[in-house]
C-alpha cells in the first residue's frame, strides 16, 4: 500500500501509519546525490519506513544521514533498528541525546512511566552505536549533493535537546516539536509541551525559526503547512494563553483538570478540537495530560 507522498522537487514524505493510525507520525525523505532520512518515528514503525524506502527506490546503502529533531520515542526510538537496514548511515542528534540513543534503557523506562500503554504502542528502542552517532547542536551542515542539504538549528523547549532542521532549497524548517503538533484533518496546530517543559526556551525558540522566514513548516506529527512564519506566531500566542492560564490556575490551587477545562474553554483552537482529542487513545493521553501537566510544573517552578 502506497503510504509515500511527494511534497517538494527532492522531497518525501512517508506516513509511518504508528500502531494503525494514519496521519500521527511522519518521515521525511530527501534524495540528492545520496539520501537523508528526518525522523525515524517508534521502533514499532521501522517495517513500514523501510517498506517506503523501497516505493521511493530508496537502495540501502545510499542513505548517508538519519536527522533526529529528539531522542523522544515518537521520533528518534526507531533510531537503532532502521540503522540495521543501512550500512552507510549516521546519526544527527543533540548532544544531549546522545547518551540516551547508545543506553537507551533509562529512555524506555521514563517513557513507560509518563506515556503507559502508548508507550508500548511505540515499542522499545534499541541502542545505537556511538560510532554511528554525529552530535550537532547548532548550525552543522550536511549536504548529499544535487542541492539537497540540512543545517541544525537548535530549538529547545519541547526537549533540553530538540534540533530543528533547515533545507534551503524549498526554504523550509523540519521543526521536530518546537512548533507544535499539526492536526490536518483540522488545519490546526496545538501544543506539544510534556514536562519538564520549558515555555521561556520555547518562546525564544520560535522566535529563531521565525527570522529563518521559512516558507514551509514540515511536522513530524504530520505534515507540511506552507503558512509558516504564521503558524509560528500563532503557535507563540498559544503557548503564551496555556501559561498564563496554568500559572493563574495554579495560584488559586486548582486541579489538573480544572486547568484542562479552563484552556478547553478559552483556547479556541481547542475547543475545536475537544471531542477529537478526548477520544483519541494517543493524544487523550499526551495533548490534554501530559502536556497541560508541563505548564502546570513550569509555573510552579518559575513563579515570580
Amino acid at each position: 500500500m502506497m503510504h509515500t507522498k511527494e511534497i517538494g522537487k527532492n522531497l518525501f514524505l512517508i506516513d509511518l501509519e504508528t500502531g494503525g493510525f494514519k496521519n500521527l507520525i511522519a518521515s521525511y525523505v530527501l534524495k540528492g546525490a545520496r539520501t537523508i532520512i528526518v525522523e525515524t518515528g517508534p521502533s514499532s514503525s521501522i517495517p513500514n519506513l523501510v517498506s517506503g524506502l523501497k516505493e521511493l527506490d530508496v537502495k540501502a546503502k545510499d542513505v548517508a544521514y538519519v536527522a533526529l529533531s529528539h531522542v523522544h520515542l515518537d521520533h528518534g526510538g526507531g533510531a537503532g533498528a532502521l540503522l540495521k537496514f543501512l550500512p552507510n548511515a549516521k546519526v544527527l542528534v543533540h548532544p544531549r541525546g546522545v547518551p540516551h540513543l547508545v543506553n537507551p534503557e533509562k529512555l524506555w523506562l521514563q517513557s513507560k512511566e509518563v506515556l503507559g500503554r502508548v508507550a508500548d504502542v511505540f515499542g522499545e528502542p534499541d541502542s545505537v552505536p556511538e560510532n554511528r552517532i554525529i552530535a550537532a547542536s547548532d548550525g552543522v551542515t550536511v549536504d548529499v549533493g544535487n542541492n539537497v542539504r540540512l543545517t541544525s538549528v537548535e530549538t529547545l523547549g519541547h526537549a533540553s535537546h530538540n534540533l530543528s532542521y533547515y533545507e534551503p532549497f524549498h526554504g523550509g524548517i523540519f521543526s521536530g516539536d518546537a512548533a507544535g503538533i499539526y492536526l490536518c484533518e483540522f488545519d490546526a496546530v496545538v501544543p506539544t509541551t510534556p514536562p519538564p517543559f520549558r515555555l521561556d526556551a520555547a518562546l525564544a525558540s520560535l522566535d529563531k525559526l521565525g527570522s529563518l522566514q521559512p516558507s514551509a513548516l514540515y511536522y513530524s506529527h504530520f505534515g507540511k503547512v506552507s503558512d509558516a512564519v504564521k503558524r509560528l506566531q500563532d503557535y507563540a500566542l498559544q503557548l503564551r494563553l496555556w501559561g498564563r492560564i496554568a500559572e493563574e490556575e495554579i495560584r488559586n490551587k486548582h486541579s489538573l483538570e480544572e486547568v484542562q477545562e479552563r484552556i478547553l474553554a478559552e483556547d479556541k483552537v481547542m475547543q475545536k478540537l475537544a471531542g477529537f482529542v478526548k477520544s483519541h487513545p494517543i493524544y487523550a493521553k499526551t495533548m490534554l495530560e501530559n502536556n497541560v501537566q508541563g505548564f502546570i510544573d513550569f509555573a510552579e517552578k518559575f513563579r515570580t
